[in-house]
């Protein structure tokens, strides 16, 4: 739902004159979700919406599609050549020192960035600054309700308990020198999501010795490996519940088929873990002196830890990524690897911590929990923090 009075306070607060919202043919995937447009087919022509921090918004629209924006409040412009546009888009930003819009400096941040340069240039050639709406995004886009939240504690209590069971299915097939076979363990915890009302984008992660190696490696039917006593096995799979605006639990753990696990997994596990708690402590600490918080900076606190061990270039992701109605969510990542993330971690917004070193042909260690930042700004962890391997025939 469109919401101008929110979205005028947001100006205000975040410092700037206006936002500029615009979209060709479903490109800005963000400003239509903030301008209610998701559920409406994509035009087939420029459509351009300011915001101002103050006052009545205006639009602009072409005389094919004059009524693209008739549910939104304020006049519109209807223009059909490009002169007309031209002189539309300069009369919106008219007077305005300091733009939003989806953009990002340099190569800084893909997921933001929406808007053609020349779009940007445009706008920039009028004397007008152009900063990044990211934030404001957030506000609108990945920020949670309390209904939100118990969405997602629920989600949080069946993924936590996916993990039992396929711990005790690998346990029961790998016990008297049997095997389990990735794709059967990935099929037990699907049938446990639909049992208990939880739905999923796609499948989770269960990877045993050198797949766990690969961040992004997926087991499938045919092209899947055998679990037996002695290995080494990392899952990771993420849930909702069935429901309209759910949120994702999005959880890692790993565990060792045998009743103790050997020094070499135990180890990195630990480094692992610690980042993750460094990451963490960062988050509590940055809200309980009521000061900003960066995604990057929360990606720097868990590097920092995996860097000291030696093993900075095995730890290969960011640490952490948004959570919302979709998995990866179009709030902040944790990231200073690969973007410079600096949109602030905002309160009602959830994220992901899960640092991971990999060493490929071998195995890899990842442990991830959610975090969420309530409106009184107090930060909940869920998914429980493991402390050690699992060591599954214990």
């Amino acid at each position: 739902m469109f919401e101008l009075a929110s979205i005028q306070k947001s100006l205000r607060e975040f410092g700037v004159d206006g936002w500029l919202l615009y979209d060709f043919r479903g490109a800005n995937v963000l400003a239509r979700r903030v301008l209610d447009l998701e559920a409406r087919p994509p035009g087939s022509r420029r459509f351009f919406y300011m915001i101002p921090a103050e006052g009545e918004p205006r639009g602009v629209v072409h005389a094919i599609e004059p009524r693209a924006l008739d549910h939104l409040p304020g006049p519109k412009t209807v223009y059909m050549s490009w002169q007309e546009l031209d002189a539309a888009v300069a009369s919106l930003i008219d007077s305005k020192r300091r733009v939003a819009m989806e953009y990002a400096l340099n190569l800084s941040n893909p997921y933001i960035s929406k808007v053609d340069a020349g779009t940007i240039e445009f706008v920039r050639g009028r004397g007008v600054d152009v900063v990044s709406s990211g934030d404001l995004v957030q506000v609108f886009e990945a920020t949670w309700d309390d209904h939100q939240w118990s969405q997602h504690l629920r989600a949080e209590e069946q993924t936590t308990a996916a993990f039992d069971l396929a711990w005790r299915l690998i346990a029961d097939r790998t016990r008297n020198g049997g095997d389990v076979r990735e794709t059967e363990v990935q099929a037990a915890i699907l049938d446990h999501f639909r049992r208990h009302g939880l739905t999923t984008y796609s499948p989770p992660n269960v990877s045993v010795n050198a797949n766990s190696g690969d961040p992004h490696y997926e087991p499938n039917p045919g092209r899947d490996s055998a679990i037996r006593a002695g290995d080494f096995v990392l899952i990771d799979l993420w849930a909702k519940v069935d429901e309209p605006r759910a949120v994702y639990s999005d959880l890692t753990r790993v565990g060792f088929v045998g009743t103790s696990v050997p020094e070499k997994f135990e180890s990195i596990f630990k480094i692992v873990a610690a980042a993750r708690d460094a990451a963490i402590d960062l988050v509590k600490a940055a809200y309980a002196q009521g000061r900003p918080l960066r995604g990057y900076e929360v990606d720097d606190a868990a590097r920092k830890v995996i860097d000291a061990a030696g093993f900075g270039r095995c730890f290969i992701h960011r640490t952490g990524h948004n959570i919302g109605q979709e998995v990866h969510g179009n709030g902040a990542n944790l990231d200073d690897l690969e973007t410079r993330d600096e949109r602030l971690i905002l309160p009602r917004t959830c994220f992901s911590v899960e640092p991971g070193i990999y060493f490929p042909g071998d195995f890899g260690v990842r442990s991830e929990v959610n975090v969420y930042i309530d409106a009184e700004r107090r930060v909940h962890v869920t998914g429980g923090l493991q402390t050690q391997v699992v060591p599954i025939l214990a």
